[in-house]
């Protein structure tokens, strides 16, 4: 069984469909526990399914490596095989990164190396470009540039605002998600990416 922790910023739509494919007895992962560095809505599923959470606010440290010290020990806590940035909006420090790689994933609502960065959509439409997508990677210690595990390329029609293709974009975000972590589970080797 892949122990995993989720960590989020937001609403979680994400997190809700690993907790609802592991909910299944016959997928060989588990959500053991979901943090968030922010008061995030998304805690609310990991409560829903019985999940434990952790919160570590980013602004009551005087830097990002001492959050990262404090978010490092509170994962640590569950021992997971595997964790999941899952709309995480924070940049973790390379002490975390390094502690944790390769068994650390990121989604991102764009076909990487495409619009990198927190505003992956939003740049997609200011490129007037006809297609985006969706990936799952490796986190590295560069800003969405680590080894992709999977994407999907997914249309931008015309006169889409940001809001409805993000839209069509995370319900792809969702199935690759939940798809990498059965193929983690099964025995994807992170470390060969």
């Amino acid at each position: 069984m892949l122990n995993i922790v989720v960590l989020i910023s937001g609403t979680g739509s994400n997190l809700r469909a690993l907790l609802e494919a592991s909910a299944d007895a016959e997928f060989p992962a588990r959500v053991v526990a979901v943090g968030a560095d922010r008061e995030a809505d998304g805690l609310a599923h990991a409560e829903e399914f019985g999940i434990p959470t952790f919160t570590v606010p980013f602004s009551s440290f005087a830097s990002r490596e001492e959050w990262g010290v404090a978010l490092l020990e509170q994962i640590r806590v569950w021992n997971p095989d595997l964790v999941v940035l899952s709309g995480f909006m924070r940049l973790l420090p390379r002490t975390v990164v390094d502690a944790l790689a390769p068994h650390l994933i990121n989604t991102h609502p764009a076909y990487l190396p495409e619009f990198p960065g927190a505003h992956g959509v939003r740049d997609a439409l200011a490129a007037g470009v006809d297609e985006t997508g969706a990936s799952i990677i490796v986190v590295d210690n560069g800003v969405d540039q680590g080894p992709v595990i999977v994407q999907e390329r997914v249309p931008v029609l015309p006169g889409d605002t940001e809001q409805e293709l993000h839209d069509r974009i995370k319900p792809v975000e969702r199935r690759l998600l939940v798809q990498t972590v059965l193929d983690i589970a099964n025995g994807l080797d992170l470390a060969s990416l």
